[in-house]
């Protein structure tokens, strides 16, 4: 199972590269996405960052859950008939309205922290699938939140820097990492 990078790592900080086409279809990357999507899961996670598992490329996957959410019945919206998890790879977007929503968040990276972070409510993303083919969508509420954040990973942001109203709760992993409040506190940076 591949571990879990959590703050202080300095490679949460950084930029992740853009990858190409051939890159992408490289057996080693391929094997490592496959590695991430079973990793999300394990650690409960609904949206995993290469950088989250210690590859600083511009991959992420978010898993069915996220793509769902939101679903109603009767709905047409196309990312959610998909039942698979959905890898993307160079990913970015751009608002598609200037509606915003306030929402708690956590990381697998900042395990035992939330807070409440503004994100877009609507966007239109571009990315390449694993497959290295060109993608265009539309991501909404929870969706497009999920995408947000995974982005910000590759842009070396982490939900803390966005965060409003952070609390502490318990969880197995703080302790053994060492990730005080002075800890988390210390590694927000102003985006």
């Amino acid at each position: 199972m591949l571990p879990i990078v959590t703050i202080p790592a300095p490679s949460l900080r950084e930029r992740s590269r853009e990858i190409d086409r051939r890159f992408v279809l490289l057996p080693e990357t391929q094997r490592f996405i496959a590695a991430l999507i079973p990793a999300m899961y394990h650690y409960d996670g609904i949206g995993l960052a290469a950088p989250q598992a210690g590859n600083n490329i511009r991959v992420c996957v978010i898993g069915k859950y996220a793509l769902h959410r939101d679903e109603r019945p009767g709905d047409d919206n196309q990312e959610t008939t998909d039942e698979t998890d959905l890898v993307l790879v160079n990913p970015s977007y751009r608002r598609l309205s200037k509606k915003t929503t306030a929402d708690t968040e956590g990381c697998l990276s900042v395990p035992g922290y939330y807070g409440t972070v503004k994100r877009h409510k609507d966007i239109l993303v571009t990315a390449l699938t694993q497959q290295g083919e060109t993608i265009e969508f539309e991501a909404h509420n929870f969706f497009a939140r999920v995408i947000q954040h995974e982005v910000d990973h590759l842009d070396g942001i982490l939900f803390i820097d966005r965060a409003k109203d952070i609390y502490e709760v318990e969880h197995p992993t703080k302790a053994e990492r060492g990730l005080t409040w002075e800890v988390m506190k210390k590694n927000r940076q102003p985006v």
